[in-house]
């Protein structure tokens, strides 16, 4: 299973990735929030940490509304 971390996600952005994280205190905090989300869901779906569906679908949304947040300040 691979990782969907942002890089991986929009790697056409990586640099762009890396300033905002750098010059923008808010980017660097939902991003940081959107790899831990990621990291739990990649353990959810690896079998190393069980989980309600409906917990992992509640985690799911939450990392994607995240995503959707991200892409709308790496457009900007």
């Amino acid at each position: 299973m691979e990782k969907h971390n942002l890089i991986n996600e929009f790697p056409e952005f990586k640099e762009k990735i890396h300033d905002l994280k750098i010059q923008n205190a808010h980017f660097k905090k939902l991003f940081d929030d959107y790899e831990v989300l990621e990291n739990e869901i990649y353990k959810i779906n690896t079998e190393q940490l069980n989980v309600t569906d409906e917990y992992a679908h509640e985690l799911k949304a939450k990392l994607l509304h995240l995503k959707d947040e991200l892409f709308s300040l790496i457009k900007e």
